[in-house]
C-alpha cells in the first residue's frame, strides 16, 4: 500500500490514499501579497505556490488545521466549492459556515471520521496541538493536529499520515505515539513562526524534538520559509536532525514535486 504527498507551498498539500484525495490548509495567495494572522497581525507571502485552485484534482476534503489567513486565505474562501467536506476546529467550523460552506465537520480532539469507498476507508483524526503558550496561547484560534489512516480493506495495518498542524511541542503530543502503533510519515509545521518575539510554529529544534517523540519512518518538513514571521529557517530543521544523528530520516519535498511513501507490509493483522 502506498499513498502520496504533492506539496504546493507553506502547509498546503496534496494527498493521495488508493481513491481518497485530501486537500491541506489552503493557501493560494501569490508573492508579495499580504494575509492576516490574528490580533491585527499581517504578513506578507514571499513565494508563489505551486499550483492555483483550478489545477487541483477532485478532492474528497479539505483538512484544516486552524483558521489564519496563511492556512485558509481569500483565494480559498472564494474558489472552493462551498460543498467541499472540511474538516477542522469547531472554530474554524463555526466560521466557515458563516462564509458559505455547507459541509464543515467540527472535530473535537480524539474524535474520528471515517470516509469510505468500497472496501477502501479513510478515517480522520483531531489530534492535540498548542499554536502558543500563555496570554498569546489564548489570544490565537484553537489548532488541531490530524492523523489520517488509510485502509485498502478491513483486518490490514492502516497506513499512518501525521499531520502536526501549526502546533509548538507539548506534553499532550506524547499520547499520540501512545494511541497509534507507527506513524508511516509526520508532515511537520516549522518556521520558527514569531511576533513580537514569541514563538508561536516549531523552531528546528522543536521540529527535531517532535520527531524524536513520535518516531516516524519519514518525515517531510512543511510550513518555513514562506512568510515573514517565519524566522527558523528549513536548514535550522537539517542540522538539527544531522547533529542528532539519530537515523531519522527527513525527505524535503519541493514546490511542486510529489514524494511518494514507500510501499510497506500490508498483510498482517492490526494489533
Amino acid at each position: 500500500m502506498t499513498g502520496s504527498l504533492q506539496f504546493v507551498g507553506n502547509a498546503t498539500t496534496v494527498l493521495r490514499f488508493g481513491p481518497f484525495t485530501l486537500l491541506t490548509d489552503p493557501n493560494f495567495l501569490h508573492r508579495g501579497q499580504w494575509t492576516h494572522i490574528g490580533q491585527g497581525v499581517v504578513t506578507r507571502r514571499l513565494v508563489d505556490p505551486a499550483m492555483e485552485i483550478g489545477d487541483l484534482p477532485e478532492l474528497d476534503a479539505v483538512v484544516l488545521s486552524h483558521l489564519h489567513g496563511d492556512h485558509f486565505d481569500r483565494v480559498a474562501s472564494r474558489e472552493l466549492a462551498r460543498d467541499l467536506p472540511v474538516f477542522t476546529t469547531p472554530h474554524a467550523a463555526k466560521r466557515l459556515s458563516r462564509r458559505g460552506f455547507r459541509e464543515t465537520a467540527a472535530l473535537r480532539t480524539w474524535e474520528t471520521v471515517t470516509l469510505t469507498h468500497g472496501a477502501a476507508t479513510l478515517s480522520i483524526t483531531s489530534l492535540p496541538g498548542r499554536h502558543a503558550f500563555g496570554a498569546v496561547g489564548r489570544l490565537l484560534p484553537p489548532v488541531m493536529g490530524t492523523m489520517l489512516e488509510y485502509r485498502e480493506a478491513a483486518g490490514v495495518r492502516p497506513l499512518r499520515v501525521y499531520l502536526s498542524g501549526d502546533t509548538l511541542v507539548h506534553p499532550a503530543l506524547r499520547q499520540i505515539s501512545e494511541r497509534f502503533d507507527g506513524i508511516d510519515l509526520a508532515v511537520l509545521h516549522l518556521g520558527g513562526t514569531k511576533v513580537l518575539g514569541v514563538l508561536l510554529t516549531m523552531d528546528g529544534r522543536q521540529g527535531a524534538d517532535l520527531v524524536e517523540l513520535l518516531a516516524p519512518r519519514t518525515t517531510v518538513p512543511v510550513h518555513y520559509e514562506e512568510y515573514g514571521v517565519m524566522k527558523s529557517p528549513l536548514s535550522d530543521f537539517t542540522a538539527e536532525i544531522s547533529r542528532r544523528a539519530a537515523g531519522l530520516d527527513v525527505q524535503v519535498v519541493r514546490r511542486g514535486d510529489t514524494f511518494t511513501l514507500p510501499a510497506h507490509e500490508n498483510d498482517r493483522r492490526t494489533p
